[in-house]
């Protein structure tokens, strides 16, 4: 007999094998003689009340055998099988290069970066020497924005795809089977690329094709047909369908549908700040006083609130964590935050930004498809212009920036280039940093002792989704202007994460191998 049990423990003995089997037997009441095994199926820290407890979903084996679950990953080879093109190596192009090598269509995938190992030297470049290459950066290249940026797998998604299928692929290719039992699941950027690699490796050996430095220049459109494009200016690739899957920030091709009269539109996105405490800080706040307790993972947070009509909240919260340089051109300045899979490091970060409708601009225009891009570039080169035109940032501590006054020494940053001085309210534009000061307030009210001249904010946090929407019909996922060409993920506005992303893909497929 097999049965499913809901527990909550003590979150001491979330590691307590001997203490979870008495407590199941008592809650089944049955024989400890008659356990075979427990399987857990999901688990959740719950710290809201002075006594921390784990909630457990349990299945457990009474008298019974039990056999492990294969994570099952089917690939035909499709060397000889229909094409599909893909630009774009994240998740979305990715995963759905897995679903195709499944529905036997045969992927191509046109990445403008380069591999996960190559990669890594051009993030080195923008770390020690403040050099940003506009095609290899954190953003750009194998396994897209996600690879070098954390791999937080939570996604609110559930009723638009396989999300299970998600996980288990991502544990055939390596990760920790945890992820497929946390309420919030976490790879860790130093985990990722090995996984990204390895999904890389059996698209190729599954006779898909994967081709790195392929940026797309030009799109071949006729009659309202989209047919192929065009690869580093020389090479002509044709398709009957091609999915596009470019992430939030490349911008050229924003440009480029628009140049060809292919639908776009302004779509509103957040923007302000990152902030940095000291992870011992929040996990005494969270925790209500406790600290560097080995039972206790490195507390998070979410936090939101209303600012004039407004939302203003936390955005990708890591633990543990470190601030990256998520530039991708030299002339401007952007922050991101990423956690090792541990998520050992000594401060904890989250974006704090400010919802943004186009209409909100000073510059707003009817039917502009890129008032929200435009504002986003706006402070982001204001923002390298006043941390002195390098990749350092812009930075204040709390307080000061609450007060109006610029702060004249720092503590720590896990900024890797470096730190500026600079009073972040002569930077920001006033809307949004009056929004930021209020919304802090705020948060120093639901969350005691947030509010600290220790925690510094660096500045902007600016690519937090896509400025710019490409309309698809939502039945065919096709898009509304051209024939064979399927916008999909955060780029194009219709995912926010990597799992969201990868499902939205994997759609796209099982549509196209309907059709096949």
């Amino acid at each position: 007999m097999i049965k499913t049990t809901d527990l909550r423990i003590p979150y001491q003995y979330i590691n307590d094998k001997s203490f979870i089997k008495n407590a199941v037997s008592k809650d089944l009441n049955i024989e400890l003689s008659t356990i075979n095994h427990i399987e857990r199926l999901k688990q959740s820290l719950d710290a809201r009340g002075r006594n921390i407890v784990y909630n457990l979903r349990l299945e457990v084996y009474i008298n019974e055998e039990f056999v492990e679950r294969e994570q099952f990953f089917s690939p035909k080879n499709v060397a000889n099988s229909k094409e599909v093109g893909i630009i774009g190596a994240g998740p979305a192009g990715l995963f759905a290069a897995l679903n195709a090598l499944e529905q036997g269509l045969k992927p191509v995938i046109f990445e403008r970066g380069k591999d996960v190992r190559e990669r890594r030297r051009d993030l080195a470049k923008i770390n020690k020497e403040h050099i940003v290459n506009d095609d290899s950066n954190y953003c750009f290249g194998e396994g897209g924005a996600g690879t070098y940026s954390d791999g937080k797998l939570y996604t609110r998604s559930k009723k638009r795809g396989n999300v299970k299928k998600v996980l288990e692929w991502l544990v055939h290719f390596g990760a920790n089977k945890n992820i497929l039992v946390e309420a919030h699941p976490h790879i860790g950027t130093n985990k990722l690329p090995q996984i990204i690699q390895a999904i890389r490796e059996e698209i190729v050996n599954q006779g898909g094709e994967v081709h790195f430095n392929s940026k797309v220049t030009d799109f071949i459109v006729e009659d309202k047909v989209f047919k192929g494009f065009v690869i580093n200016g020389i090479e002509e690739r044709l398709f009957d369908a091609t999915l596009l899957a470019t992430g939030h920030s490349a911008r050229d091709i924003f440009y480029l549908l628009d140049q060809h009269q292919i639908d776009i539109e302004a779509k509103p996105f957040a923007l302000g700040v990152r902030i940095e405490h000291k992870q011992e800080v929040i996990d005494k706040i969270q925790y209500h006083g406790r600290k560097n307790d080995e039972f206790l993972p490195p507390a998070s947070y979410s936090l939101v609130t209303q600012v004039d009509d407004t939302g203003v909240f936390s955005f990708c919260m890591c633990p543990g964590g470190i601030i990256a340089p998520c530039a991708t051109t030299q002339n401007e300045v952007v922050t991101n935050g990423w956690s090792p899979s541990k998520r050992d490091n000594p401060h904890a970060n989250s974006g704090i930004v400010v919802q943004i409708n186009p209409e909100d601009l000073p510059n707003y225009k009817a039917n502009d498809p890129f008032v929200c891009l435009d504002f986003q570039k706006e402070v982001e080169k204001a923002c390298w212009i006043a941390a002195g035109e390098t990749q350092k940032v812009p930075a204040q501590r709390l307080i000061d920036f609450i007060d109006n006054k610029k702060s004249f020494d720092f503590p720590s940053s896990s900024y890797m280039p470096g730190i500026t001085s600079v009073n972040l309210n002569e930077v920001l534009p006033p809307f949004i940093a009056k929004k930021l000061r209020q919304g802090f307030l705020d948060f120093g009210k639901k969350m005691k002792n947030f509010l600290t001249n220790e925690a510094v904010l660096h500045a902007p946090e600016s690519r937090t989704s896509s400025p710019v929407k490409i309309p698809r019909d939502k039945d065919t996922l096709e898009h509304i202007s051209v024939k064979g060409l399927f916008p999909c993920a955060e780029g194009a506005g219709y995912a926010g994460g990597i799992v969201s992303a990868a499902v939205d893909g994997m759609r796209i497929i099982d549509l196209l191998a309907e059709e096949k």
